[in-house]
């Protein structure tokens, strides 16, 4: 009896432990900051504002389920690729440090609203409870270091979107709620149709889970549907002509502070231009005329040949004129300052800047941070904030006052409104960021303020874009940048108060609680899932 021997292959060696996984684990992170740039490019000057759904759909589908660690991780990377090409401006003249500096911190705090989605993810309905926390991190974010830096908030990328509506309703955290939610609510929904086809009949999916998908993707849009009835660009008061005056620089850059005489002749030129053509039958006549921020960097209460120049060409024009400009006093800090000039009585009335801007108008911690920029030092006297609502009586109109930075906070605006304004004006000067996307970054933002707040909205700007806003946020005229021009429209003027006038903080507090018992009663449970006795 033989026996027959069959040779065996040898084995293929095995995979080194976790060698097949390796590329698995940058699924997760890559996820994380392609959602970062969907909600980039969702923001203006691109028109693309619906993009900001497919970017919460991914990142939910990126943090659901993750232990906190990775949470914040995934975060913090969906914050870097969301800021770091939104705020790529800041960098235009400083150099890239102040740049990635300001992104990584503000990109800290969606690695944190991170770490919270991760934990509400695991509960019911939690497409609502991870958009409230989503405004939680915007609140936090507009508040703190220094005064908080909302810029990037969800809502000012809205500009274009049919959630606008939802503005009136409750401000920018509503309107960004339910964006948020919507694009949370459609990772939801492809979630359960892919858990209903994996379970077949097996076992059926929840119906309460498949209606809150549903929901969360429903609810939203029919709000800001039944919002639409807010948006109303009619003249409740009767109309005013404005007149925005955009005297451009000479250079480009932080220099342009160097050249203060060349950029007040610039406006006082473009501004008896217009007294001009006004007298030729040209344009109509104003009401009164808007200059933007820093139109005159020349105090005109300390310099004579300043006060002059300004005061001929708003004799010229006939007509009451605000004029923004830096005021020094002799001792304390400078001020930021809007002036209304009377053509008869000279200066009237004075706004100053209520929330100046850290590491522009003012340095905090100087001395640490010199060590990483000399530019610091660009600063040579911080301004200081002032104390008072802007509201200035224009020809018998009232006319708010948020400048520049000021339109990115939901108070300094409200403010101006519930003290009676009319219209709102937010003279800008954005000559120190050339030609990057921060002044349609801004002009978007004072688009969500017109529907906000439901009032007509004049943006003069040193060198564009300056534009006039109907209450419905439509651009009705703008300029093209770095080109002296002047904008002369009739332009609605109301006095009703839109939900979110009236409610003020109370939205956001509201979605704020909202996510705190969320986080509450993630961490609830799982205390008592680590507690729970292991059955053998």
């Amino acid at each position: 009896m033989s026996t027959t021997i069959t040779p065996v292959e040898p084995a293929e060696p095995a995979p080194a432990p976790g060698g097949r996984r390796w590329p698995r684990r940058f699924v997760r992170p890559g996820a994380a900051v392609l959602s970062g740039l969907l909600l980039f490019a969702s923001f203006p000057p691109r028109p693309l504002w619906w993009l900001a759904l497919p970017g919460f759909a991914l990142l939910g589908w990126t943090l659901r389920d993750r232990r906190p660690r990775a949470g914040f991780g995934l975060g913090f990377l969906a914050g870097l690729g969301f800021l770091l090409p939104l705020l790529k401006w800041t960098g235009e003249e400083v150099g890239p440090l102040p740049w990635v500096a300001l992104a990584a911190v503000s990109a800290v705090f969606i690695g944190a609203v991170g770490v919270g989605i991760a934990a509400v993810s695991r509960l019911p309905a939690w497409p609502v409870l991870a958009a409230a926390v989503w405004i939680l991190g915007e609140a936090a974010r507009a508040r703190v270091p220094f005064g908080g830096f909302p810029w990037g908030k969800i809502a000012f990328g809205q500009a274009d979107g049919v959630f606008l509506p939802l503005a009136a309703v409750g401000g920018t955290p509503v309107l960004g709620f339910a964006v948020v939610l919507c694009g949370f609510g459609l990772y939801e929904v492809v979630r359960q149709v892919l858990a209903r086809r994996a379970a077949g009949s097996v076992r059926p999916v929840p119906r309460a889970a498949v209606a809150v998908a549903a929901l969360s993707v429903l609810v939203p849009v029919a709000g800001a549907l039944a919002a639409l009835p807010l948006v109303d660009d009619s003249a409740e008061d009767g109309t005013a002509t404005v007149a925005a005056i955009q005297g451009n620089v000479p250079r480009l850059g932080l220099d342009f502070n160097a050249q203060r005489r060349a950029v007040l002749d610039n406006h006082a030129k473009r501004t008896e231009q217009l007294a001009a053509d006004v007298k030729a039958g040209q344009e109509p006549r104003p009401d009164f005329v808007l200059w933007p921020e820093n139109s005159s960097d020349l105090d005109p209460f300390r310099n004579g040949d300043a006060r002059l120049v300004i005061d001929d060409a708003v004799k010229a024009i006939g007509v009451p004129t605000v004029v923004g400009s830096v005021l020094s006093p002799d001792t304390g800090k400078l001020r930021n300052s809007l002036i209304e000039w009377d053509p008869e009585k000279g200066p009237v009335a004075t706004y100053d800047k209520r929330h100046v801007q850290p590491f522009g108008e003012y340095i905090p911690m100087r001395s640490f941070v010199r060590i990483f920029s000399s530019d610091v030092d660009r600063v040579r006297r911080d301004f200081g904030p002032g104390d008072k609502v802007g509201v200035f009586d224009l020809a018998g109109t009232k006319v708010g006052l948020a400048t520049c930075y000021e339109a990115a906070f939901d108070w300094a605006v409200r403010d101006t409104v519930t003290h009676g304004a009319q219209m709102i004006t937010v003279p800008s000067n954005n000559a120190t960021f050339g030609r990057t996307e921060m002044t349609y970054q801004q002009l978007a933002m004072s688009r969500v303020r017109a529907v906000e707040h439901s009032r007509a909205v004049v943006v003069p700007v040193t060198s564009g874009v300056s534009a006039m806003i109907m209450p419905d946020g439509k651009v009705v005229d703008e300029t093209k940048m770095f080109t002296p021009d002047a904008l002369v429209r009739e332009m609605p003027l109301r006095s009703s108060q839109t939900p979110a006038t009236r409610m003020g903080t109370l939205p956001e507090a509201l979605l704020v609680a909202v996510a705190i018992g969320g986080l509450g009663w993630a961490g609830t449970r799982a205390v008592r899932a680590r507690r729970r006795p292991d059955i053998g």
